[in-house]
């Protein structure tokens, strides 16, 4: 059996050595495949995760809001055997989640993450003459940073600033620009509630989120509670995990404990996901057909060897080969060329990518300079087992022809 493979292994390395010339010609056409195969999928999904890691960084991981996914029952409903009642009073309820340090100190227990207390309001800012619309964020300077990256977005000052200044705000840089606002000056900042006081400047901040930069401002929990009219109001618990991808069962945990909407990082982008899934079977299928049509050179150069080589197959058959041996020498060769198109190409789509890191973009609209890219072996493992399978494809049709020939027909001269 041994030598039997040996020889079969023989005869496929001297048709390839036959053919060096196709062969080379194979090889490469399979390693640029594989190459650009890597390459795409690198910078494709890199650029994916590198715009969800800075979305999701920039927000919790899991909003807890005084809201409910279920509207409460009316009054009536309470009272009265009612079938269903519409168009009825709800009851008054106070703004803000009941028991607030509470449910951290609850949620701390089991959360696999950390937790911190916010005040969300709705204010417009003045300064100058000029009105702008914020959502102004009240926040715990020591709890923030275990749960957002605020502290490395501040620009000009740090968190803490917040402590030095009555009234201290951090307006994101793209609402400072809006109002013409520096550090050390005084705005005035309006509640919804019809309240206004006068903050000073600290710091800015930069998310590069645009829809942040330009709305968001961050004050003290007590400052926003002051502009609310609601001494201890809390309404918004921002809850970061460990694992990013763990936020869905998390927030699902504490709805279903708490009994407040809890919303995911997945649930407030699911239109975003959905739009990357598209794009990820886009990338795999062009990723595909990149490797398909390489596989045909790997088609080409096989059905030259069988056609080329019609009365070796003949003498092969006539000294006893069976029909599935001549089959595995043909399939041999075209896998002998896919694994070292494989092995080239990944190298090739290596230094592709890594080529592709080193192309710097200046520009005022993004923070990155460089293409972000992923480094996967999933990658590598998808292009070469597609482009592996596309060889053994496109060898096997060949060897199939070849194996069907009959040697009495070649003897005669038969076509």
């Amino acid at each position: 059996m041994n030598g039997m493979l040996g020889l079969i292994v023989s005869i496929a390395q001297t048709h390839i050595r036959s053919r060096l010339r196709q062969t080379l010609v194979g090889v490469m056409g399979v390693a640029i495949g594989v190459g650009f195969s890597v390459m795409m999928a690198a910078l494709m999904e890199g650029s994916q995760n590198d715009f969800i890691t800075q979305l999701v960084d920039s927000l919790p991981h899991i909003s807890v809001t005084d809201e409910r996914r279920e509207p409460p029952r009316q009054p009536a409903d309470m009272v009265y055997d009612a079938t269903e009642i519409h168009g009825l009073t709800t009851l008054q309820l106070r703004p803000g989640i009941k028991n607030p340090f509470a449910i951290m100190a609850a949620l701390e227990g089991w959360l696999p993450g950390a937790v911190a207390p916010s005040v969300q309001s709705k204010a417009v800012i003045r300064f100058a003459g000029r009105d702008t619309a914020a959502s102004v964020v009240g926040i715990d300077p020591k709890r923030e940073p275990n749960v957002s990256k605020l502290s490395t977005q501040i620009r000009f000052g740090t968190l803490d600033s917040l402590y030095k200044t009555s009234n201290a705000i951090i307006l994101g840089d793209g609402l400072a620009k809006k109002v013409g606002a520096r550090i050390g000056n005084s705005v005035v900042v309006t509640a919804g509630t019809g309240r206004t006081i006068s903050a000073n400047v600290v710091a800015f901040s930069h998310a590069g989120v645009t829809q942040i930069d330009d709305t968001q401002a961050y004050v003290l929990i007590k400052t926003a509670q002051i502009l609310a009219g609601q001494t201890g109001l809390v309404n918004e618990l921002r809850v970061k995990t460990r694992d990013v991808m763990q936020a869905r069962a998390v927030a699902a945990r504490i709805e279903a404990e708490t009994g407040y909407k809890a919303t995911s990082w997945q649930e407030a982008h699911e239109d975003l996901l959905s739009a990357f899934q598209i794009r990820n079977f886009i990338m795999y299928t062009v990723v595909s057909a990149i490797l398909m049509v390489a596989s045909f050179g790997t088609y080409n150069i096989i059905s030259t060897i069988t056609h080329e080589k019609t009365r070796d197959i003949a003498i092969l058959k006539s000294l006893g080969f069976p029909s599935h041996v001549v089959r595995r020498i043909f399939v041999l060769e075209s896998m002998m060329i896919g694994v070292m198109g494989l092995l080239l190409g990944w190298m090739f789509g290596y230094l592709m990518t890594f080529a592709m890191t080193l192309i710097e973009f200046k520009s005022p609209f993004m923070d990155a300079t460089h293409l972000p890219v992923l480094y996967s072996p999933r990658h590598y493992a998808i292009a070469g087992l597609v482009a592996l399978s596309a060889s053994v494809i496109a060898g096997y049709f060949p060897a199939r022809k070849a194996a069907a020939v009959q040697p009495v027909d070649i003897i005669r001269g038969a076509s």
